[in-house]
């Protein structure tokens, strides 16, 4: 049988779950640490014990964190608390031991349903407004969503608006995958309800050279829907467990299909289009997992990896500084030490230079602006330079080339 996810020696999932263990866990450095990060630039105090991280090199940047009653900075996990617990449900631990695990996880909707704390239906009410001579008034063309549990209101739509409830989440994915014995993942609320979420892993998985280094993409279908208005229902393919606010982020990032639709009309009549969808991206990783295996058996010298290298990452021009020069040296000299690592578990091949490749884009690159830069222009250096994964298309392309086929 075939499947869906990611490899086991790079597991984000786990990963990203490790690095928060151990974030939560040092308490004492984190304290002491705090001040130099302030220093540093890497974070950004935003008042009221509330930081912003500013880090592009790791998975924390850009998120928010906050400042508990010991002292401590931890990140902000973005979970609904609106009804006094966290709204979550999940198969595995969370990285921030919030919610209600089912080890192994339930195909029983009900109870992800309650377990997540998304069992509440939203309903639309008409938007009053009081004048000045004390008249109230309702304004035609909008109307306002709110959770039938709290009765909290959670935004103002228009009037062709239509509830998409959290409950019809389970039914749209059970179509999509055309069975109903789905395991579910994870479940839960952010922002007070105003955005939930349900993730599901999909029934297939691929196994690169299983005979072999037997490495598995096993990527999960994350349905995201939003009752502010502010968002339209969406659904995307990617690499990651939705646990929290941070690694919905990752996960709509990460995507490798995604097909949504807005709350207009009967936007659960449309599975056909995301069927498509669906169908495509298990085409795509059927073809990435045969792509990858023409990389794995592809020998290359280290001669032919720099190349690569270089046409992902361009050296500096002969009119440039000794201290640039140098500096594209040292990077060089780990970028060898990165496929060496790789080359001894996996064989000197074109999948191990990926690998490669991907690790520094994912966990080594720099985490402060130079000195010389002010932090604006070290963010338009990075948007020219491009992202992460358009780098990682450059160099699996540029490899695809040296496959004898």
């Amino acid at each position: 049988m075939t499947t869906l996810a990611v490899d086991r020696t790079v597991d984000v999932n786990e990963a990203f779950a490790g690095e928060r263990a151990r974030q939560l866990d040092a308490v004492d450095r984190r304290r002491a640490d705090l001040q130099a990060r302030l220093d540093a630039g890497t974070l950004v105090a935003l008042g009221d014990g509330r930081y912003r991280v500013n880090d592009p090199g790791s998975w924390d940047n850009g998120e928010i964190w906050i400042q508990n009653g010991s002292g401590l900075v931890v990140p902000q996990h973005g979970l609904d608390l609106s009804t006094g617990r966290a709204a979550l449900y999940s198969a595995v631990p969370a990285w921030h031991q919030l919610g209600t695990v089912i080890e192994g996880g339930t195909t029983d909707v009900e109870t992800v349903l309650k377990a997540g704390g998304i069992d509440f239906a939203v309903e639309k009410f008409p938007v009053l407004f009081r004048t000045p001579d004390g008249q109230l008034h309702e304004l035609d063309d909008q109307r306002v969503t709110v959770r039938r549990d709290t009765n909290a209101g959670l935004g103002v739509v228009g009037n062709r608006y239509e509830v998409v409830q959290n409950r019809d989440i389970f039914a749209f994915l059970q179509a999509l995958v055309g069975r109903d014995d789905v395991i579910w993942e994870t479940a839960g609320a952010l922002r007070g309800g105003r955005r939930v979420f349900v993730t599901m892993r999909l029934p297939d998985t691929i196994v690169i050279d299983p005979a072999g280094i037997a490495d598995v993409v096993a990527p999960f279908l994350a349905a995201f829907n939003s009752h502010d208005g502010l968002t339209g229902y969406e659904t995307v393919v990617t690499p990651w467990r939705v646990l929290c606010g941070n690694t919905e982020r990752f996960a709509l990032r990460d995507a490798k299909a995604r097909w949504s639709t807005p709350h207009v009309g009967d936007p659960l009549l449309r599975i056909r289009q995301a069927e498509q969808t669906l169908r495509l991206s298990r085409s795509y990783y059927e073809s990435y997992a045969a792509e990858q295996e023409m990389l794995l058996r592809t020998e290359l010298a280290i001669d032919a990896y720099l190349e690569v290298v270089a046409d992902v990452w361009a050296p500096p021009g002969e009119d440039e500084s000794d201290r640039a020069k140098g500096s594209y040296r040292r990077f060089t000299d780990q970028m060898v030490h990165r496929f060496e690592a790789n080359a001894d578990k996996l064989g000197r091949n074109a999948y191990a230079a990926e690998r490669a490749i991907t690790e520094h884009l994912d966990w080594g690159r720099g985490v402060r602006p130079p000195k010389s830069m002010t932090e604006q222009a070290w963010r338009a250096t990075q948007a020219l330079e491009g992202d992460q994964d358009g780098r990682k298309t450059t160099a699996h392309r540029r490899l695809l080339t040296l496959v004898r086929r």
